[in-house]
């Protein structure tokens, strides 16, 4: 059977997908990237905002059009949509033959090899339920790096979120599980390992009854074959100590961290229900500083969260100033239902929330501009991603880059390299967001 998968949303659902990928291969199901020659689609979708939720319906329609005009004759609906919204999905898309939850996802197999008998099936399970990691991955970031999910779930119930409701309470992988998955990611050619989960500070307190991010990430480097290993979604007010300390003594981990923060003002944190303060953000970005003067520092900022008034957008574009964040992504408050702030009152105006998401951008660009042209100039390694024949140059990231979500270096090279090869760069100019350079040395 030609299978055709599409995987939305974010790196964690990119895990989720990459081991349906494996199910279904280890089931006799080939993998097409045309979808008009697959027999079975599959959708692993996400919800976490209304735009996420309009791009998996529409990803859904689109496949779904190829029962009559392809050799379509199963559509699979997976994921975080499949989770939240099952009733729905099957009332409103009788296209859709069978529904796998974010738990589920061990069982897609045997739902797509009963919906190809004409069963409709849905299997949504506990949404707590924990899915055996040891499961195949199909790798699909072209080899040389991999994202490894930590955990699942989360406990925090910020306001604005459903995740808890769609994902469950906060589950860790065990250790041992994770270090042998590293392995085998390492043995098929993966150098860059990449930590991901709700939120990766607290791996470790429900097993262990204690953080152990630390100990994960030293026992992660003594893998021979790893060069790079990032962490993505950290929580500021759960970062300690011996992370710190870990992260600035192990060459192998990038001095890079994802600080998802959300806003600055005060008033605005305690109604997200986020755990900390203006004053406690500024000391930990310090400390981090402190102990690591070459870290890159991302966060993601809401605006127009209800109730958020001039002043304290304004401190969010001060403290923005001040910090001077060399990644910064900002999002439009989404209105999600079920979730305490929907019903909150002084909902903001769409254009009030699009007007300061754009004066919150501009802000960054001239500090993303500045930070570029401190670079200049500069050795620095760099991973190799592709190469741009047209141009003649190749394309590669430093420390400071995760992939898909920040800049690229585009350089030109003495040699031929293959994607996954690490070079030493001079860079040579820079933009807003990305660098120029040529190689130096491999």
């Amino acid at each position: 059977m030609k299978l055709y998968m599409v995987s939305l949303g974010c790196d964690k659902n990119r895990v989720d997908t990459e081991r349906m990928l494996g199910v279904l291969a280890d089931r006799g199901f080939e993998l097409t990237d045309d979808e008009t020659e697959a027999e079975v689609g599959v959708i692993n979708t996400c919800c976490f905002i209304e735009d996420a939720k309009k791009e998996s319906i529409s990803e859904i329609l689109a496949l779904a059009e190829q029962k009559e005009t392809g050799n379509l004759k199963v559509l699979i609906v997976a994921g975080c949509l499949a989770q939240r919204y099952k009733e729905e999905i099957f009332a409103e898309m009788p296209e859709v033959d069978a529904l796998v939850g974010t738990t589920a996802i061990d069982t897609v197999a045997d739902v797509a090899l009963a919906a190809l008998e004409g069963k409709k099936t849905t299997r949504i399970l506990d949404e707590n339920r924990t899915v055996d990691g040891s499961l195949r991955r199909v790798v699909s970031t072209g080899g040389h790096y991999a994202y490894l999910k930590i955990a699942e779930g989360c406990n925090k119930f910020c306001t604005y979120c459903v995740i808890p409701r769609v994902r469950g309470r906060y589950r860790s992988v065990p250790m041992e599980e994770l270090l042998a998955e590293a392995r085998s990611l390492a043995s098929q050619g993966v150098t860059e390992l990449i930590l991901v989960a709700q939120e990766t500070t607290v791996y470790g307190v429900d097993l262990y009854g204690e953080k152990r991010l630390h100990i994960l990430l030293q026992e992660l480097a003594k893998i021979p074959e790893l060069v790079w290993i990032r962490i993505l979604y950290c929580y500021p007010e759960e970062i300690y100590p011996e992370l710190i300390e870990t992260m600035a003594k192990e060459p192998k981990i990038c001095h890079y961290l994802d600080l998802p923060i959300q806003s600055a003002s005060d008033r605005i944190l305690q109604q997200m229900h986020r755990h900390t303060t203006r004053a406690e953000l500024i000391c930990q970005i310090k400390e981090l500083r402190r102990q690591m003067p070459d870290i890159v520092l991302r966060t993601t900022l809401i605006t127009g969260f209800p109730g958020e008034t001039r002043e304290d957008h304004k401190e969010t574009m001060d403290f923005v100033r001040q910090m001077r964040f060399d990644r910064l992504g900002v999002f439009p408050y989404s209105r999600e239902e079920g979730t305490p702030a929907a019903g909150m009152p002084y909902q903001v105006y769409s254009a009030t929330k699009k007007f300061r998401r754009h004066q919150l951008m501009e802000l960054q660009q001239g500090i993303s501009l500045a930070k570029g042209k401190q670079r200049v100039g500069k050795k620095m390694t760099v991973v190799v991603d592709g190469y741009l024949p047209e141009e003649g140059v190749y394309t590669g990231r430093t420390y400071a880059d995760v992939p898909g979500v920040d800049g690229l270096v585009f350089f030109t090279a003495k040699h031929e390299h293959l994607s996954g090869d690490f070079l030493r760069v001079r860079i040579t100019g820079s933009s807003e967001y990305d660098l120029t350079g040529e190689e130096i040395e491999a």
